[in-house]
């Protein structure tokens, strides 16, 4: 029987074919290929990463060869590499099809084996070109043009061998491949634009300047990308002043030239940036580097290579200057600039494009770059295996040498190359630099992206979808390893796990440079942690990198460690704790950045462990903000008066105040409140203490028949004003009255017992903040009586009453106990801080001069005038004094003045129009700069403290603490220096001095 005859394969319908345009089946006829005979080509375009762009850019092409179009379509034919190159072109780069259709018979060079040239022929080719075009040109436009062409014409067969499919569909060339022949191709272009650059500016009758043009950047490491600015720095020979002019003139030409010609030169990275010269002498530079140098020109110089000019100039160059690298790690300055630049790269992205930025966002390529070359100058001094200029390679040699465990490098690597060819893919559809991913709802820009970087379906997902997970993984993994390269080895060193274990002398180096200031304890404190069995052991191991690299970004990674050993081994024993902080990342994170910034907090939350459950989101926002203050105040009362024994009773009530004060603590700092919330919240405390305390005391000192007298506490100074910091005492003052029958001297006795006991028992010493009851605010002071009747204060008010402390009762404001002998006290005081007719003149002159004697005397002696919080330099004294001198002269006429807030108050003195609303504004920006540099102390350094510290990273944690974004101490003593200023400013205006 005989066989039957083979059948040819069917053309198929466009559809199949990915071709979606309306205009793609006259397409195909206007090719001619709309016959079987073109199956097997029409299958190879459909391979395109966008089939219908291929077939219009063919179009083009065919109509500008013309009769050369039959030559190009029968070797599309016959040559399978030929079409898989310039389909995939076509296809991938609308950019380069412009190119052929502008230089059709560039097709030629996509045929063959289309091997890449090295750079020494690249270097010929392109100054050959460069000589003919200097020679035959008539202006700067001609003259580039042949560099230009030249130069695309390469770009072509890189793109042609990086894009085309294999028969397993996957990349022909490495990365590390494309990343190096472009550099090459850029140090080509390079000499090219020189040559041109010389002979413009020297021409025949000036001698050509000695000068060496340094590659740096990804230029500089051979790992360059399709479209990149080229970072370069220019050295010369000759130090003369004409020589220097005729080198800057050429060097400036050289890069006009070559942005027109290739691509953008960058010169930024000079010693001095853009204000710096073009162009120093090998000595000048040396010298720069010697003296001015920041940590992160010497990261630069980690890339540096010459690409062009004199050979042996640049060799130099890289000689002296190498070994200062090398060192860089050992200055000063090195752990805080590098902090710096890292949340500069953060800052540099906006948060709404974060996910799509491959290069600048979180998991992106800078995350990979900066932790590689951080590490190569800690170790780099020590080790001269790390003296490599490309991210793959330095990876490489870091892990041989043990800085990086083997896996987390080979994956890190690997993560970094496929983001690296989804980067060279966004560049090359129109030779444009960019780094931004298309929009998530772009499906097709995706689905491109998929198909140009050679996603494959993999029974679950397209290509669309491949590329998705493949980004979400890959992200996840890069944010992930960059926290174990630089913590993984170090607690492999701490464990001695494996033959290559970090030694001891490097990883404290390598802690050192990540901001750790006593690398030996903190080995200490992760040989401690890791080194528990079982669950809890392993555990830590997971979690510490991730913890150790977000405790590296606060102002004290050391006592962070401390703060975070000390609670672990505290709360070892709750299940819930290891867990909570493996599996919800932002408690973890913000736990480090409280126990990294704080010395007040970690104690609390050591005796109130379930405030840390809090640091999770809720389905509100973080649960830290959604306790109400007044219902923790009506709970701290309740659980007080449970108990009969006034010992255990304000036990009880000091158990929820510590877990208040930790739970507004940890909002404060981690930026989840208002200043003006935290002192409400803190009045609210202690507010609710002073009830539970007056309660408990009440009826544990109750006489037969009930208490002989009720009893009401005035809240004076910021207790009054409901504006409480952490370190605030609480001013006070009791009153009395008798209950019907009780004799006066037996009520007023009793009463002072009660009050006595009430700060006796609050006053006990204790682990927890301090809740002092100050009476000095009474009258006659220190000297007077405890406790008053109404009667008594209102008879002291009317005849004795001095301008101090009618100020004082400006203040005064009913805070616990009996309410309506609260109320009747706070009417009766009126009369005297707002008397009809104001205050008399002798009066506020008396307030002027103990405000100029306070000014004069009351600083701690040693304290800086212009940083004291409190009695400095437009501090809160000057302000509360200022808003307190215009209640007393106009607080008869404006009833709006009535008020115990300063802020509330100052926004009344506005309304009424006794300041300017720029000085009222300037004294409120004054007041809550002030309050949150004084919360922020206390937070930091754990005590009451109204002096900001100097430069340093205590005045960093400080602002830290204080929200000052970015926690940089010497901006933030700026900003408070300057809002100081002006306030006093204000304030002498009001005082006449």
């Amino acid at each position: 029987m005989a066989k039957p005859a083979t059948q040819r394969p069917k053309l198929p319908g466009v559809g199949r074919l990915g071709l979606v345009e309306l205009t793609a089946r006259d397409d195909l006829d206007r090719l001619g290929w709309n016959t079987d005979d073109y199956v097997e080509l029409l299958w190879s375009l459909s391979r395109a990463p966008d089939a219908d762009a291929a077939l219009k850019a063919l179009v083009r092409l065919a109509d500008e060869l013309g009769p050369d179009w039959a030559e190009l379509n029968q070797a599309l034919l016959t040559d399978k590499a030929l079409r898989g190159r310039l389909f995939s072109v076509l296809g991938g780069s609308l950019a380069l099809g412009d190119h052929l259709a502008a230089r059709p018979q560039s097709w030629r060079l996509l045929t063959g084996p289309a091997t890449l040239p090295g750079v020494d022929e690249l270097r010929r080719t392109f100054v050959a070109e460069a000589e003919k075009a200097t020679e035959n040109a008539t202006d700067t436009r001609s003259a580039c043009l042949g560099l230009q062409a030249l130069y695309r014409d390469h770009l072509l067969v890189l793109a042609g061998l990086d894009l085309a499919p294999t028969v397993e569909n996957e990349p022909v060339l490495q990365f590390s491949t494309v990343g190096a022949h472009l550099s090459d191709l850029a140090d080509a272009a390079l000499a090219a634009a020189l040559t041109v650059a010389v002979q413009r500016v020297c021409g025949e009758d000036t001698l050509a300047p000695v000068i060496s043009v340094i590659a740096m950047g990804k230029c500089g490491a051979r790992e360059l990308n399709y479209v990149s600015d080229v970072d370069v720095i220019f050295v010369v020979d000759d130090a003369s002043p004409d020589s220097l002019s005729v080198s800057t003139r050429v060097a400036g030409e050289m890069m006009r030239f070559a942005g027109d010609a290739f691509f953008e030169v960058d010169a930024a990275l000079r010693p001095e940036g853009k204000r710096g010269q073009l162009v120093r002498t090998l000595e000048s530079h040396v010298a720069y580097y010697e003296r001015w140098a920041k940590t992160w020109e010497f990261q630069a110089l980690l890339k540096a290579r010459p690409a062009a000019g004199d050979p042996e100039l640049g060799a130099r160059y890289i000689e002296a200057l190498m070994p200062m690298v090398w060192t860089a790690c050992e200055r000063e300055d090195f752990v805080v600039e590098v902090q710096a630049m890292r949340r500069r790269v953060e800052e540099l992205v906006p948060a709404g494009v974060r996910d799509r930025e491959i290069k600048l966002g979180t998991g992106g390529l800078r995350d990979v770059e900066f932790a590689v070359q951080l590490l190569q100058l800690v170790h780099g001094r020590n080790d001269d295996s790390l003296h490599v200029a490309s991210t793959v390679d330095a990876l490489a040699a870091l892990s041989a040498a043990g800085y990086v465990g083997r896996d987390d490098a080979a994956n890190l690597t690997a993560s970094y190359e496929f983001l690296r060819l989804l980067e060279h893919r966004l560049q090359l559809q129109r030779l444009k630099r960019t780094h931004m991913l298309p929009e998530p709802d772009d499906d097709e820009g995706m689905r491109w992206l998929a198909r140009a970087a050679h996603m494959r379906p993999d029974g679950q997902h397209d290509a669309l979808g491949v590329l998705r997970q493949e980004l979400k993984r890959q992200s996840m993994r890069v944010s992930r390893l960059h926290a174990k390269l630089f913590y993984q080895p170090l607690l492999e060193s701490v464990g001695k796990q494996g033959f290559d274990a970090m030694s001891t002398e490097a990883a404290e180096r390598q802690l050192a440079a990540l901001g750790y200031e006593g690398p030996q304890s903190a080995l200490t404190h992760l040989a401690a942690l890791t080194g528990e069995g079982g669950r809890r052991g392993q555990v830590q191991k997971i979690l510490l990198p991730t913890l150790l690299d977000w405790l590296s970004d606060t102002p004290d990674p050391d006592a962070g460690l401390l703060a975070y050993r000390r609670i672990s081994e505290e709360l070892g024993d709750l299940r819930w704790y290891l867990a909570t902080l493996r599996d919800e990342g932002a408690v973890a994170k913000r736990l480090m950045r409280v126990l990294g910034t704080s010395a007040y907090v970690p104690d609390l939350l050591m005796r109130a462990p379930d405030v840390i459950q809090l640091y999770a989101d809720g389905p509100q926002g973080p649960k830290l903000v959604e306790v109400d203050p007044d219902t923790v105040g009506r709970a701290l009362v309740a659980s007080a008066g449970r108990h009969q024994d006034p010992a255990r009773a304000i036990a009880a009530g000091r158990t929820l105040r510590r877990r208040e004060l930790a739970r507004v603590a940890s909002a404060d700092l981690l930026g989840m409140m208002e200043v003006t919330d935290v002192c409400s919240a803190l009045t609210s405390i202690w507010v609710a203490v002073l009830q539970a305390a007056l309660d408990v005391v009440t009826r544990d000192r109750a006489l037969k028949g009930g208490p002989p007298a009720r009893i009401a506490v005035i809240g004076m100074g910021r207790l009054g004003g409901g504006e409480l910091g952490y370190g605030s005492d609480a001013d006070v003052m009791f009153v009395c009255e008798p209950n019907p029958g009780v004799e006066e001297t037996v009520a007023v006795k009793w009463a002072t017992t009660v009050a006595e006991q009430v700060r006796a028992l609050l006053g006990t010493p204790s682990a927890d903040p301090p809740l002092e009851v100050d009476i000095g605010l009474r009258p006659e002071g220190r000297n007077g009586p405890l406790v008053r009747t109404l009667s008594s204060y209102e008879a002291y008010y009317a005849q004795w009453a001095q301008p101090w402390e009618i100020q004082a009762l400006l203040r005064a404001h009913r805070v616990a106990g009996d309410v309506d002998l609260g109320e009747r006290f706070l009417l009766m005081i009126d009369k005297t801080r707002y008397p009809a007719g104001g205050v008399s003149a002798e009066a506020v002159q008396e307030i002027r001069r103990v405000k100029a004697r306070v000014d004069a005397e009351r600083l701690p002696r040693g304290a800086d005038p212009n940083t004291h919080t409190k009695l400095g330099r437009g501090g809160l004294a000057d302000v509360e004094w200022t808003v307190q001198l215009l209640q007393l002269r106009y607080g008869h006429e404006i009833p709006a003045l009535h008020n115990t807030s300063t802020l509330q108050t100052l926004d009344a003195i506005g309304a009424a129009e006794l300041l300017a609303e720029g000085d009222v504004a300037q004294l409120r920006d004054a007041w809550l700069t002030a309050t949150r540099a004084r919360n922020a102390l206390v937070l930091v350094r754990g005590k009451p403290t109204d002096q900001l510290p100097g430069p340093g990273r205590q005045l960093n944690a400080v602002a830290a603490a204080a929200g000052w974004p970015g926690g940089d101490g010497g901006e933030f003593l700026d900003n408070y220096l300057r809002v100081t200023r002006r306030a006093k400013a204000v304030v002498r205006n009001v005082f006449g001095g």
